[in-house]
């Protein structure tokens, strides 16, 4: 599967997703990812905590950039997450995300949301296997 590089509509990281987070990734280390956010209120789940969809949608694009980072196209085959602390909206927040191992097509991969202060507070985490993707084209056009 060929990935088209920086689609600009992505929900997590297009610039040009009007409904979008706009969360621009830059590389972290060898292997990994960083991007930085703070918690909108129009990201809520409940009054004044963003939506855990939201946490788990910004692990799993930090998940993604930390292949692409390193040359490499795949989606997350299987995640297991922990949220350890509601997050309120205004909340500065740090994502990175960093591959573990490489076994042909399966990467172990794990990914954090952070408190951006100085104690920076762990709010969430996943583990992850990630599956790399060659050769098939991705249709636009298909319908599911």
């Amino acid at each position: 599967m060929e990935l088209n590089d920086k689609d600009a509509a992505c929900y997590v990281c297009g610039a040009q997703n009007p409904l979008g987070l706009k969360v621009p990734f830059v590389p972290y280390g060898e292997n990994g990812s960083r991007a930085r956010y703070t918690a909108r209120k129009e990201h809520a789940g409940w009054k004044n905590i963003l939506h855990g969809g939201v946490t788990f949608a910004l692990m799993d694009e930090a998940l993604g950039w930390s292949l692409y980072f390193q040359g490499l196209r795949g989606v997350t085959a299987k995640t297991e997450v922990r949220f350890r602390a509601p997050i309120l909206v205004g909340t500065p927040l740090v994502i990175t995300a960093f591959t573990r191992e490489r076994a042909s097509r399966i990467v172990r991969a794990r990914a954090e949301v952070r408190r951006e202060d100085e104690n920076s507070e762990l709010l969430a985490e996943v583990n992850a296997t990630m599956y790399l993707i060659e050769d098939v084209q991705l249709n636009a056009d298909r319908q599911c």
